[in-house]
Parts: C-alpha cells; structure tokens; sequence
C-alpha cells in the first residue's frame, strides 16, 4: 500500500560548514527557506490526495546523469526550449513539497496570466547559467529538494545506505512524478545526478526511464569545478558540489587531488551504474559534439525514445550550435598538475 502520510523533512541547515562560508550570490535566504518549509508543510497533504489519483508517469522519465559541471544544465535548457518536456523551473522548485501545485501556480501566474495583471515576469536568455543555477520564473531548476525529500542520504556524501534504500517508497516517487507529468502534460525531463551513486535503483523503480549520460573532457570539469570553489566560497580550499561516498578520505588531501579524485569516482559509479542499465534505456551525450550538432543529439534522443514507444513531434527546431566552453585557461603547470592528479587517484584506485 501507498503511503500517504505527508511528510517534507528538513532539508536546509543554515548552520552547515559550506552554507556559512558561502559568497554572497550563493548563499541561501535563511528567511526564504523557512517560508519553504511552512509552505509545502501546508500543502503537502493535498500533494497526498493529487498522489492517489496516479500511480506512474505515462511517458518516458529523462534523467540527466553526470559530473557536476559537464554541460547537464546547457542540455536541460535545451530540452526546455523544445518545448516537448515538462521540467521542474524555478518557480516548480518552490514547491519541492507539491510539485502539482507548483505546476498549477506557474500556470496561473505564468502562463495563463494575459492581462499582465501580476507581473511582467523577467525573461531571460534561456541558455544562461551560473554554477548550474538559472534566472527566470520558468527556467529549469536542478529540483534536489524533491529528490532528497525521498532519498535519505549520508550527512557526508549523496549515498543513501542499503537499509535505508530498501525503505524508499517508490509508489509514491512514481505517482508524485506522474502528478507532475500530468499538470505539465509533458513527458517530465529532470537532473539526477545527486543520484549517480543509485542508477540501478533508479532503473529498477521506473518502468519507462531514459538516462542520459553528459560527458565532458575531464580536465575542463577539473577546471570548472576549482573555478566554483572560488565563486562559491572564495577559496579552492572547500569542497564544492557532489560528494562520491570516497569524499570521507578525498577531503584530507589537497584541492587538486580532492577535485581529481571527485571527478574519477563520480565518472566510475555512473559507468558502473550505467552498465547495470539495457541500451534501450540509457544514451552517452558528448558535450563538446552536442555543442557543434545539437540536431544529431536530438535524433539519437528520438531514436531512444521511440525505442521506448515515445515519438518526438516533427523535425528539429532548436539551434544550430551552441559555442562550447573548450578551452583551458589555466597555466601549463596547474594543467600537468591536473593531469597528475588524475593518473595518481586511478592507480590508487587501480590497487587491490
């Protein structure tokens, strides 16, 4: 049986280490983020009824897997701009608690709103992006608030234990998604890479699902990631983004082989998860190609999904191209350091 209690379990900590060292422009209202909390407390029961009249999505579940840093936002983007995806925006996000909900008001206040008798919402380029974060009523949200509100993960990294993974209520995950789906009348595209460590589970919990693997040059997310440290705290001395479950001895070494060491083991349990997965449901995306041809992407992606029963309406509308970020902009020493750093953690990883 479903359960319907409603439950929104707290999910921000204003007193965590890396939210108190944040910069200003990352940092989280505390203010806002207990309105949050009231807010989808008080819903979440009628989140709980809108439940019952589902059971799962009807079309195939996009999940974007990866590193952090990869171009996952830039594909998401592009999904959205299609217009054939409904995804979790900004104003969605809100409603982490009630995601229905949070539909129904963006279609009030967005959408539906003719007269502009609320407010002119700001438009916004719709392939910009800081640190994977967007601006815009309606431009995608990475969603982990939803995600971490069934998935209870370690305090130290995103690995939900075993007991705990046995206890997830995949009923409800499936009907809460297809609430959403439902209200969006869409196929539901979304990031999940705060799940790398769990695709299998993930693959066993949907019946229609497409993983889709963005893939990067490993030294650029290197780069990228030292670059968010600095922007996030203003230092490359704290870690910053997803945390592999080997973050509990990678956080004693020093930045670069921490990032190092970030990258190969998230890229390990994607691969390893990934193999678990049937061809049908899953596709590998290079970044820098999905840049130069996002028209081949879409038809690899129109080949998978019809694979699945899902057609994709007409031909390709979306760009041409997109101007790929390809280039190291650090000093040849920090790049052979980089480069050391790799090698190092995959013969330590290597050893028996």
């Amino acid at each position: 049986m479903m359960n319907t209690q409603p439950t929104i379990p707290p999910l921000y900590d204003p007193g965590r280490t890396d939210e108190a060292h944040r910069t200003a422009e990352f940092r989280k209202s505390a203010t806002l983020e207990q309105l949050l909390a009231e807010l989808n407390g008080l819903l979440a029961g009628c989140q709980a009824q809108m439940n019952q009249q589902y059971t799962r999505p009807r079309f195939p579940l996009v999940l974007i897997v990866g590193l952090p840093r990869s171009g996952t936002t830039l594909f998401l983007q592009w999904l959205a701009e299609s217009k054939q995806w409904g995804y979790p925006s900004n104003i969605i996000s809100w409603f982490f608690g009630a995601p229905y909900i949070g539909a129904r008001v963006q279609q009030v206040l967005v959408e539906h709103d003719y007269k502009h008798q609320i407010t002119d919402f700001q438009k916004t380029d719709p392939y910009a992006s800081s640190l994977g974060t967007t601006k815009g009523a309606t431009a995608p949200h990475e969603f982990w608030y939803f995600w971490r509100r069934f998935f209870p993960f370690s305090e130290d990294c995103e690995v939900v234990p075993p007991e705990a993974l046995a206890q997830i209520d995949v009923a409800r995950l499936n009907a809460e998604l297809a609430t959403l789906e439902a209200a969006l009348a869409k196929p539901l595209a979304m990031k999940a890479m705060l799940l790398n460590q769990h695709i299998p589970f993930l693959d066993a919990a949907f019946e229609r699902v497409l993983f889709v693997h963005v893939q990067r040059d490993p030294l650029l997310v290197m780069q990228s990631i030292m670059e968010g440290r600095l922007k996030n705290f203003g230092t490359e001395e704290r870690w910053y983004s997803l945390r592999p479950p080997e973050y509990r001895w990678l956080k004693d070494l020093d930045p670069v082989r921490q990032v190092a060491g970030q990258v190969h083991f998230i890229s390990k349990a994607v691969a390893e998860g990934l193999a678990q997965v049937a061809e049908s449901r899953k596709m590998a995306v290079d970044y820098e190609r999905f840049c130069q041809d996002p028209a081949g992407s879409w038809e690899a992606l129109r080949a998978q999904l019809a694979a699945q029963g899902h057609a994709l309406e007409g031909a390709y509308q979306g760009p041409e191209r997109f101007e790929a970020a390809t280039g190291l902009r650090v000093s040849p020493e920090r790049r052979m350091s980089f480069q050391a750093a790799l090698a190092e953690i995959a013969a330590m990883d290597s050893q028996p």
